[in-house]
């Protein structure tokens, strides 16, 4: 044939973003174990860089964006190749892409232990780095693109539309999730508040899972499953339904995440609703990928490469019924903030993403360097290394979370909360701290020993830098929809036309709920007492985020009994109004902290319980922080801050930033003068210009403003 084009594969971005999977998975769990052990030892909180609030955001984002972003390029450079007949639209595009990467993925290392960071869960990183992603995502966004526009498949595989989706959503998530007012080189204000900003990051932080965690990797399921097996997937029709329906359902639920908090009901219900539809689309695709196996199930027996992609397919079955179930309002008021909801993220993240990962590189790796894998045997060990490890850490975590709940919520005989004390919650449930140490190093050991393997199996053979192929034009291809009576391949030989439909299916949930919350002012009405953060209290409140406490502690009371004889009166919309980011956690593994100025502890008490915390509550599992009470504040900023603050909304005075550092020096001295005459035995370690007296007045300042009676407005 004269038409007939020869071009070849560019395997070497394949193997670069390879080896960078396998670095950066072993770097993110080792941050993995490290915290998972730092949780109930907390003499290994080695501050003020390498402590667990400074190493659990280091850690989500070196496994979700270094292991897993590593793993998701990978694969579509390699797939996207072969299913367009056509190498990468650009060699330098490609290159720039993966360099991109391991910068951002660099400045995340070098930024989270150091104290940067937004506080927004899976999207810590500061607005320099977040124009970086922004940048690296464009880049990546062309060369895709690009390729589809120059491929010689006239059809779209279905693996291609899962790939199409993640570009598209991951963008418009990460843009409008990151707007910010920069306050410094390395600090910003996000531009939402309180409840407006808990909605907009949890429809970002679900969908982040959805569409950087679930459907890339449905995309490399559908190419490296029946390339594995060598048999076509099991339904055509199947991956359609499933693949439109799920990016349309997916984008609704996130506010599952806020269910009894001050998020509007009518928000709350909505994403419950769709939690609860999203079943269907998630088992419809794990069913098409276990079925594609029919009859093969002798070589998965043999075959390690299968073991690990049949038991990540289950994993993602598993999750995907367990987070709608978690949805359900009762079965949410016993699971939030509890060890619970951790194991259930990390079935999905080991068990899913991490043995897809695994069977997808002991499959790619060989047929990249023309070899077999050099041990089959150490592989099959991996995969049961991997798979205890898996056990070890979710079973004692699901326990652990249970227990939580059940001791939070029991009361005696007199109507009084049996276990009052919290850290009598804590104590109880170190043993299963300890096991999930265990799994994780288990996990982490399995990596371990994958990685030298493939190392080997590198040496043993001989890399081939480009494939050669052949493939007619496409200009020549003649135009054959077959006899496909759903009339959707029309659909995949138009990649524009599908990506626009794609972009207003994963549009219109997040319009509907984020766009009434704007619009609508009673959704979130207001207190009139509530009343900015004095400078002292919001550089207080800076240091609270550096140190990553919203990891530990809640700032939401919900509607429970339980929680408001414990904590106090629940929480309203209209408290949050000023809070820019908002901190309402995801995780109690200490107290829910909303109403801590109201509970009568002196400042002496917060001083000695952030320099010992054992010191006043003996057998407690949190870290150290002396350098609070070393560290100057630094108030190069706080003007502004002030000034962002108002550009926000905030209702400081005009020109209050003019007179805040002497109103920040005056509350600052009436702190240190009241731990004078408190502990008149550490005189020489109380300082008022110190960064222990700011976060005291932050901690002094929440939940207070309920109680008052007096408008802000005549106050401040």
């Amino acid at each position: 044939m004269s038409n007939v084009e020869t071009f070849r594969y560019d395997n070497r971005i394949v193997r670069a973003f390879a080896i960078s999977t396998a670095v950066w998975g072993l770097v993110g769990m080792l941050a993995g174990v490290l915290i998972a052990l730092q949780i109930f030892l907390p003499a290994l909180n080695m501050g003020p860089y390498l402590t667990f609030g400074r190493l659990r955001p280091l850690h989500t984002n070196a496994v979700i964006f270094a292991f897993v972003g590593n793993a998701i390029f990978m694969g579509v450079y390699h797939s996207t190749q072969r299913l367009c007949k056509a190498r990468m639209f650009s060699d330098r595009l490609s290159w720039a892409h993966f360099w991109g990467w391991q910068g951002i993925i660099v400045c995340a290392a070098l930024s989270l232990p150091m104290g940067f960071t937004s506080s927004k869960e899976y999207a810590e990183l500061e607005w320099p780095i977040d124009i970086l992603i922004t940048a690296v995502w464009v880049v990546f966004a062309i060369n895709f693109f690009g390729t589809l526009w120059k491929r010689r498949e006239r059809h779209m595989y279905v693996a291609l539309w899962f790939y199409i989706a993640t570009i598209l959503t991951v963008a418009v998530l990460h843009i409008f999730n990151s707007l910010a007012i920069p306050v410094s080189a390395m600090k910003s204000y996000s531009i939402y508040a309180g409840v407006q900003d808990a909605l907009v990051q949890w429809w970002y932080g679900h969908n982040a899972v959805a569409f950087f965690l679930t459907t890339p990797y449905l995309g490399l399921m559908y190419y490296y499953l029946p390339k594995a097996a060598n048999r076509p997937i099991f339904s055509y029709r199947l991956s359609i339904v499933h693949f439109w329906s799920l990016i349309f359902i997916y984008i609704w639920a996130g506010p599952h995440h806020l269910l009894y908090t001050a998020l509007p009901d009518w928000a709350q219900s909505l994403g419950m609703v769709f939690s609860l539809m999203l079943i269907a689309p998630s088992w419809g695709g794990m069913l098409n990928g276990l079925l594609t196996l029919r009859g093969a199930w002798d070589k998965v027996r043999e075959d390690p490469v299968l073991k690990f992609l049949v038991v990540g397919i289950t994993a993602y079955g598993m999750a995907t019924l367990e987070g709608p179930l978690l949805s359900i309002k009762s079965v949410n008021a016993l699971s939030h903030y509890t060890d619970w909801t951790i194991a259930h993220v990390h079935t999905g993240a080991l068990g899913w993403n991490g043995f897809m990962t695994f069977g997808i590189l002991y499959w790619l790796i060989p047929v990249l360097y023309r070899t077999e894998i050099y041990n089959k045997k150490w592989a099959n060990i991996h995969f049961w290394i991997g798979l205890t490890g898996i056990l070890f850490y979710v079973l004692p975590l699901y326990w652990a979370g249970i227990t939580q709940s059940l001791m939070w919520k029991e009361f005696n005989e007199y109507g009084l909360l049996t276990h009052h004390n919290f850290l009598s919650t804590v104590t109880k449930i170190i043993p299963f701290y300890a096991m999930r140490a265990i799994g994780g190093t288990l996990f982490l050991g399995g990596a371990g020993l994958m990685s030298y393997n493939l190392w080997m199996t590198c040496k043993q053979g001989s890399f081939e830098a480009e494939t050669e192929a052949s493939a007619p034009p496409l200009k020549t291809q003649p135009i054959d929809d077959g006899h496909d009576t759903y009339k959707h391949r029309w659909l995949e030989r138009l990649p524009l036309t599908f990506a626009v439909l794609t972009t207003i299916a994963i549009l219109i949930g997040g319009l509907v709920e984020i766009i009434p919350l704007y619009l609508v002012k009673s959704n979130v009405p207001t207190i009139a007492t509530v009343m900015p953060y004095t400078p002292l209290e919001l550089e207080g409140r800076d240091i609270y985020i550096r140190e990553g406490c919203v990891s530990c502690h809640s700032q939401m009371i919900r509607p429970f009994r339980s929680e408001t004889m414990r904590y106090g009166e629940y929480s309203k919309a209209g408290e949050f109004v000023y809070d820019h980011p908002f901190l309402w956690g995801s995780k109690r593994t200490g107290p829910d902290l909303a109403r801590e100025g109201a509970m009568g502890r002196n400042n002496a008490w917060h001083f000695k319980h952030m320099e010992n915390p054992q010191s006043t509550s003996p057998g407690s599992i949190m870290p150290r922080y002396p350098w609070l009470l070393q560290n100057r504040l630094n108030t190069k900023h706080t003007q502004n801050k002030i000034k962002v603050m108002r550009k926000l909304g905030v209702p400081y005075p005009d020109f209050f930033e003019d007179i805040a550092l002497t109103r920040l020096d005056q509350q600052a001295e009436k702190i240190a003068d009241s731990l004078r005459e408190q502990v008149p035995d550490r005189l020489d370690d109380i300082h008022a210009d110190r960064e222990i007296i700011a976060l005291i007045a932050y901690l002094q300042r929440l939940g207070t403003d309920a109680l008052k009676e007096v408008p802000f407005e005549e106050e401040f």
